[in-house]
């Protein structure tokens, strides 16, 4: 593994300023330092340094490239390492586009083992990522039949959608679920808009209203159905 100076060297020499400032923009934080590194790139050299994620997680964060590889790295490696350096990582999220790209595929093999993390996460109220990253992991592998109760109290009841990338990411996550079980979310959802604000079983109007924008921009509903859900946006 080369010292930090020389690897920042190697990802600098892939720097695009244009492609910098435009993915800044779309970073919305400003406290955030960009190179301008496409993912694939940073995909490739993270693949490269896999097995050197220790080495890789003592580097500082000062630029998004930086913590972007090292969270790719470590999304690379078995389920029983990766656990070890988990908690270590959902930390240095600080904004989505590194959440949602933080997808080990790991834990596609070891959902139920995994799900005591994702509750960890989302009990953390005050922490924005920390909830995204428990969502999008909930999306890109438990969307199915045998987690389906399971998601829904979780928007229900163990997330913060005061904050807009939680908001988000819960109304994605919900979507998801009318695409894929169509029947029995439409009628949870007609359930859910007849609860008073203070019922743990209500979600919160712009979550309603967002997750049914985002289901019928998808390709995987009829025009039938999509006319539907639009009748049921409060």
């Amino acid at each position: 593994m080369i010292p930090y100076p020389e690897f920042l060297e190697e990802i600098k020499s892939y720097a695009e300023p244009e492609y910098a400032a435009f993915h800044k923009r779309l970073l919305k934080n400003d406290n955030i330092n960009v190179l301008g590194v496409r993912v694939p790139t940073l995909k490739k050299i993270a693949k490269k340094y896999k097995n050197f994620v220790p080495t890789l997680l003592s580097f500082p964060d000062e630029y998004y490239e930086v913590t972007f590889i090292k969270l790719q790295a470590v999304a690379l490696l078995p389920y029983n390492f990766f656990i070890n350096y988990v908690d270590k990582c959902v930390p240095l999220i600080d904004n989505w586009a590194t959440c949602d790209c933080f997808t080990p595929k790991c834990i596609e093999k070891h959902k139920d083992e995994f799900l005591g993390y994702i509750y960890t996460y989302l009990l953390s109220e005050d922490k924005e990522f920390y909830q995204r990253f428990a969502l999008t992991t909930l999306l890109h592998f438990y969307v199915e039949e045998k987690y389906y109760q399971t998601i829904l109290d979780i928007i229900q009841e163990d997330i913060n959608t005061d904050y807009y990338y939680v908001h988000m990411a819960a109304a994605w996550l919900l979507a998801e679920l009318i695409t894929k079980f169509y029947d029995d979310t439409i009628e949870f959802l007609k359930y859910s808009a007849k609860l008073p604000e203070d019922d743990e079983c209500y979600i919160d109007k712009k979550t309603h209203n967002k997750a049914i924008q985002k289901a019928c921009e998808s390709y995987r509903l009829t025009a039938e159905q999509k006319t539907y859900l639009k009748g049921l946006k409060i």
